[in-house]
């Protein structure tokens, strides 16, 4: 779904979401969504890193 969006499509969303927040919110804004991702990714490597261990264990038993 977000493969077709084109740079117009994005530029309309950037517009409609500085109208929402404002200027001075968008910083605070930009922040929280980076620290979702980076919780997000860093949560995802440690599943996986779990999940090979697990296998790594259990091909040893």
């Amino acid at each position: 779904m977000l493969q077709n969006v084109g740079f117009p499509g994005l530029m309309m969303i950037l517009v409609v979401v500085l109208i929402i927040f404002g200027p001075s919110k968008l910083p605070e804004l930009g922040r929280a969504v980076g620290r979702t991702l980076h919780e997000f990714k860093s949560s995802a490597k440690e599943l996986v890193s779990d999940s090979k261990e697990e296998v790594v264990s259990e091909s040893k038993s």
